[in-house]
């Protein structure tokens, strides 16, 4: 390819870069807009059900909804001055999220540890179990889309972001398993069985934001 040929690529090459950043954005604003639904009502329900696997999966649903601000804004950075600019304070960002979700962790170790000691169940919740059925599909048919996308802009911060969505759906899948037990089992020990689940699912995904160095050297 001449000089000149390359010259002529680039602007379209440019545009085509442009709208498929707008693609994340829009994905990254309806993830803003869900993740504030789904943890609204399941913190609400949690704590009125006592739930603490319902709790934190709320809890985790903040989380996630700050790192949608964090990338929506290293988005809107790469747009007005390049995407290398927004990396130092992507990797900040990425390491306070996953310390969050290691002290979640040990709370979720704690409070099903002392539920269990205390013979301590709670109540069944209809909102919880509807949040929690919902967030499957949607975050399977997100993560699906931002993969996407990540793969056509070589982002590995998007591709981390789709990960964080698709935790969230195993998460949603564990948490809908014990509200279904619990409703057909009437057992007290069910919800606290849960949470150790979940356990798994928020080191896991705490480990991923921890390991950032990954992230900001392929952006």
């Amino acid at each position: 390819m001449t000089n000149a040929d390359a010259l002529a690529v680039a602007p379209f090459e440019d545009a085509r870069r442009v709208a498929l950043i707008g693609r994340a954005f829009r994905l990254e604003w309806f993830t803003l807009g869900w993740m504030t639904i789904e943890a609204a009502v399941a913190i609400t329900a949690g704590v009125a059900a006592r739930s603490v696997s319902l709790t934190v999966f709320g809890v985790d649903s903040l989380i996630e909804l700050a790192s949608a601000g964090v990338l929506i804004w290293r988005l809107w950075v790469e747009l007005k001055r390049g995407s290398t600019f927004s990396e130092a304070a992507e990797c900040r960002a990425s390491r306070l999220a996953a310390a969050l979700l290691f002290a979640l962790a040990l709370y979720v170790a704690a409070a099903a540890t002392w539920c269990l000691w205390t013979r301590e169940g709670q109540s069944f919740s209809w909102p919880g179990l509807a949040v929690t059925m919902l967030a499957i599909p949607v975050m399977y048919l997100v993560a699906k889309r931002k993969l996407v996308v990540a793969e056509k802009l070589g982002s590995r911060a998007l591709r981390a972001d789709a990960a964080e969505a698709i935790t969230c759906g195993w998460l949603s899948f564990a948490v809908v398993f014990g509200l279904l037990a619990q409703l057909a089992l009437n057992a007290w020990w069910v919800d606290s069985v849960t949470s150790f689940a979940i356990l798994w699912f928020l080191v896991r995904e705490g480990r991923e934001a921890w390991n950032v160095e990954d992230c900001c050297d392929g952006d």
